[in-house]
């Protein structure tokens, strides 16, 4: 994040629509509007589309974070709570920051005299700003010395590098410090979509780092690759790759968003440069040690925050203030750094107080999750999941063991984190996922695809992946669709469902004879990635999204009928997360999601007609505090009423599982499952409701509760 306008907080009504033709017409959102051709990948972009492109992965090492920000505090405001928890559960962490962060060198705020722009020590006061929050973090004194040294990169390069320990809980924080502005005006988009661009990098003040290095496209690219060789990261944060297009106007100014998009000009380029590098890695990696790195990614939105309901309660928030008010600092503060103690405009009561509110919500750019799992012919759980950019399947050596087995290649990448699975009528399993067609920047191939991996037969080998294309046909705005959800019909039908760049719903349709129709708008009102697809009792097909003042609905008036949409009436607006909708004891749906800012779900039944929308009584979700995207599915109760089940992170980030319906309160899952992302719920062979995810070491995880636990 980067801003040099300081003002108060007014908060302001959120945007109610988007014009079609300003979104089509939009340029310039980080990439300078290219990208609408497809070329031939460079030698080292990873290409694979077999079923077993990505070949077998090795045993996991240790867990550790690495996050790629474009400025110092972009972790701070838009990665959190989920790096802190990664940490305080043990994971050493690597942060590396793009850009020096100068902006245009004033470090003041009211009361303080008044000096001319230093740009040097600006950058500086900002990695003070960031060794005083990493250390608040690992519990130690915001002043505590940092051991600082050099590393030398491909090209030439040389970075600054920070380094605190406590135990394992070890920070380390590289400064490339690419001058935001560099001779020319060049700035970071120019570097990833003109061929020529040069960069160079900022000086800080006392940095031992004194020289000066040259940043060409591909330069920036391989220091990006040395640094996840050196530290094989098993987990990897990134920034938006693809911002939602935004209205600008009196209601919602332009403020810091980069031309047409709702995020900064620096953080998109960033993005994909690491998205890129991300790739040419497992290339590099798979060729010389004959198998993918094994890492899961999750990618962040940034100034998105501003345009959208808030969606972190009280709690939260004031875990993510605490270290951004140490990185703010405060200019009395004696930190002993010549260039000054933080980054003063974010110091104080300010974060709390900004309109722009970037500090109330975190969101997902790929919402779902990271391992989706269903129950196998024999009875044991299957999972699929994406590590190392490439699609996988992980099994349970045994029905209920608990224990999986090593993850098998389906290959697939470069994807996106979260796919969606399904069972058709027949049980073939078909994987949907969304891919990197095309990342290369000078200029050229900058392209989105949703693929499917379908089964040959029930239980059986899988074909080659297939191209479903996309519903958007110019390449920039196909860069804007969201990751798949997909729900299959006892008549043989599979509905496939995209969030497209106008931000409504887009769908295909695979027929009973497994032959695809043409992508479809379903129109709608705006929604938040994050679709929840799911089959009512009678067999209709419904798909809930997440709008700016309630939850937008699409269904069918019977089963076979087109899906269209249907509005609900009576729900309150939603937070930005993603939600759980499943089946009700009387055949309707029951959606489970949390209002703006509330720590507590909601729940609402459709009913068997589907078209209303009463609430729960949702006694079992009056302690189910906490914050993030929900999960739900309905299990079956021999003799009794079936239980609708709800999974979801505690304010403290562990796993908690409540039933809806019953007075218990939440369940907390067993200490040492701290999951990536989102997780999971389903139903094993034995009707036993299974909690399943990802550690920060990108292995899974699955929770039975016990018999007799209130869940």
């Amino acid at each position: 994040m980067n801003t040099s306008q300081r003002k108060g907080l007014t908060r302001r009504s959120v945007l109610t629509g988007i014009a079609v033709a300003t979104a089509a017409a939009a340029t310039g959102c980080g990439d300078g509007g290219a990208g609408s051709s497809r070329v031939a990948p460079s030698p080292d972009a990873l290409q694979s589309t077999g079923p077993a492109g990505a070949g077998s992965f090795t045993g996991g090492g240790d867990a550790l974070l690495l996050q790629v920000m474009a400025h110092p505090d972009d972790d701070l405001y838009f990665m959190n709570p989920d790096a802190r928890h990664m940490v305080e559960a043990g994971a050493p962490v690597v942060s590396v920051y793009v850009t020096a962060g100068e902006s245009v060198g004033q470090n003041w705020i009211e009361g303080m005299p008044k000096r001319g722009p230093d740009k040097a020590a600006y950058s500086s006061a900002r990695h003070q700003g960031l060794r005083q929050a990493y250390a608040e973090l690992l519990g130690r004194d915001k002043f505590t010395p940092w051991k600082k040294s050099v590393m030398d990169l491909p090209g030439g390069c040389r970075a600054e590098v920070n380094e605190l320990g406590e135990g394992r809980r070890t920070v380390r924080l590289i400064f490339l410090n690419i001058a935001m502005f560099s001779a020319g005006e060049t700035r970071l988009p120019l570097l990833w979509d003109r061929p020529y661009a040069v960069m160079q990098t900022l000086v800080a003040t006392g940095s031992p780092c004194g020289s000066v290095s040259t940043y060409h496209h591909q330069t920036l690219v391989d220091a990006l690759v040395a640094i996840m060789e050196k530290y094989r990261p098993t987990v990897v944060h990134t920034m938006d790759p693809d911002p939602d297009y935004q209205v600008h106007d009196a209601t919602h100014p332009k403020d810091n968003d980069y031309g047409a998009c709702s995020d900064h000009r620096d953080h998109t380029p960033t993005a994909l440069f690491t998205w890129k590098a991300l790739g040419q890695w497992v290339s590099r990696h798979t060729r010389r040690e004959g198998h993918p790195p094994r890492f899961t990614t999750l990618a962040f939105r940034g100034y998105y925050n501003q345009r959208w309901p808030y969606n972190l309660p009280s709690e939260i928030v004031d875990e993510k203030y605490r270290l951004v008010a140490a990185y703010g600092g405060d200019p009395g503060w004696a930190c002993r750094n010549q260039g000054g103690c933080g980054d003063y405009g974010q110091g104080g009561e300010r974060p709390l107080q900004n309109r722009k509110g970037w500090i109330r919500s975190t969101h997902y750019r790929y919402p779902g999750p990271t391992a989706v799992a269903d129950s196998d012919r024999s009875g044991r759980l299957e999972a699929y999941g994406v590590l190392g950019l490439q699609a996988v399947r992980w099994q349970e050596t045994s029905p209920g063991s608990g224990r999986w087995g090593a993850p098998v290649g389906l290959g697939g990448g470069p994807l996106a984190p979260a796919v969606a699975s399904v069972k058709d009528a027949k049980g073939h399993r078909l994987l949907f996922a969304l891919r990197f067609s095309s990342l290369e920047g000078q200029g050229r191939g900058n392209s989105r695809e949703i693929t499917v991996l379908e089964q040959h037969s029930p239980g059986g080998a899988f074909n080659a992946w297939k191209s479903l294309g996309n519903p958007e046909h110019k390449a920039e705005r196909g860069r804007r669709v969201g990751v798949p959800a997909a729900v299959a019909t006892p008549d043989g039908r599979v509905h496939l469902f995209v969030r497209n760049a106008g931000k409504g719903l887009s769908s295909r349709v695979r027929e009973p004879d497994g032959s695809w129709g043409k992508w479809q708008s379903l129109h709608g009102q705006e929604i938040q990635e994050g679709l929840s697809a799911a089959l009512d009792g009678q067999g209709r097909v419904h798909v809930f999204g997440i709008g700016r003042d309630t939850v937008h609905h699409w269904s069918q008036d019977a089963p076979g009928k087109p899906v269209r949409v249907m509005p609900l009436h009576g729900l309150p607006g939603p937070g930005g997360n993603q939600m759980g909708a499943a089946l009700g004891a009387d055949g309707g749906l029951t959606v489970v999601y949390r209002t703006p800012t509330a720590a507590e779900p909601v729940g609402y039944s459709l009913g068997r007609d589907g078209n209303g929308a009463d609430r729960t009584g949702g006694s079992g979700l009056r302690s189910f505090t906490g914050y993030g995207p929900l999960a739900a599915c309905t299990v079956p109760r021999r003799g009794g009423r079936d239980s609708l089940m709800v999974l979801g992170r505690a304010l403290s980030g562990e796993i908690q599982l409540a039933d809806a319906e019953a007075g218990d309160g939440p369940v907390r899952a067993p200490r040492g499952i701290t999951a990536v992302g989102a997780s999971g719920l389903v139903t094993d062979s034995g009707q036993r409701v299974c909690a399943v995810g990802l550690r920060p070491d990108a292995t899974p995880w699955v929770w039975r509760p016990a018999p007799g636990s209130g869940v």
